[in-house]
């Protein structure tokens, strides 16, 4: 059986650092195992980055912290590089990053909160789930 490639957007990176409930962090916790495999690229990287430092208050996680966690992110994924550009595809340009690195990959799954926001990424055979949909398709309690 081949591994899930997925690509995790920031909303749902953001969800679990929030809270140790609900879907987001029980993806999470998941990050290393045999369900699926992570994909990362440097833009999505940075923009985790900078999210999570901004809401350090919020989350209750000091800088270093975040560092911890991207640093364990990036040592789990599989790192890509993007080479071409597909944009302007999705309405809102601030994910197309997202998509191309799923289509540089070569995943069928972009988990993000916003699902109708990556309307469009079907025609690259990627489907848009939710954390929770996410976790019952493998299996997973949501």
């Amino acid at each position: 059986m081949m591994v899930r490639q997925v690509v995790i957007d920031t909303n749902v990176f953001v969800s679990a650092l929030r809270s140790r409930r609900g879907a987001s962090h029980r993806l999470l916790l998941l990050l290393g195992g045999p369900d699926f495999q992570m994909n990362l690229s440097v833009p999505l990287v940075v923009e985790y980055e900078d999210v999570a430092k901004r809401m350090t208050q919020e989350t209750g996680l000091s800088a270093a912290d975040v560092d911890d966690i991207i640093d364990y992110l990036c040592s789990i994924a599989r790192l890509r590089e993007i080479h071409f550009l597909w944009r302007p595809v999705l309405k809102d340009s601030g994910d197309d990053h997202v998509l191309e690195l799923a289509v540089e990959a070569e995943c069928d799954v972009i988990i993000t909160h916003n699902v109708r926001d990556f309307a469009g990424a079907e025609r690259f055979g990627i489907t848009a789930v939710t954390p929770g949909e996410f976790l019952r398709s493998i299996g997973g309690s949501s």
